[in-house]
């Protein structure tokens, strides 16, 4: 009896299973770059769509290149932020911790719900790639802007 059950039950996933997904590729500029809102960025930062998130990848993944003195406002993600520096110097601090220095070849995980920021050095345009993870539909909670003080 155990080996019938277990046959139909083959039989039964092997029916209903989706057939796999293909390969996808976006071509470079494929998705227009959008300069970030005012209201989740100080200073100047472009933003280049690289991965939309969807139900298999759970992520979106972006290019952003911030101009010197250009920085997020505190904000926090539901499921976690991963940064990859891409080119020149930029400074990452979580809350309540000193601000730490990052640079090309550094890449940064950022703990779902801890409240930061990121961006480029006074001096220095930075670049970075993020990747964001999605929970309940949201892949991030801006809040505040980060004060000239917080950032000096």
């Amino acid at each position: 009896m155990k080996g019938i059950i277990a046959a139909a039950a083959m039989a039964v996933l092997g029916t209903t299973q989706v057939s796999a997904e293909e390969i996808e590729i976006r071509r470079n500029g494929q998705t227009p770059s959008v300069v970030g809102k005012a209201e989740n960025f100080t200073g100047q930062a472009v933003i280049s769509p690289l991965l939309l998130p969807n139900d298999s990848t759970r992520a979106n993944l972006g290019q952003v290149d911030f101009s010197p003195g250009a920085r997020t406002v505190w904000h926090t993600h539901p499921a976690g932020q991963l940064l990859m520096v891409t080119a020149g110097k930029g400074w990452v601090q979580e809350e309540g911790k000193a601000r730490q220095d990052i640079s090309p070849g550094d890449v940064v995980w950022i703990p779902a719900t801890v409240r930061h920021w990121h961006g480029a050095t006074a001096t220095s345009p930075m670049s970075h790639l993020a990747m964001t993870y999605m929970a309940d539909g949201s892949n991030v909670q801006w809040q505040e802007p980060v004060t000239d003080e917080q950032y000096r």
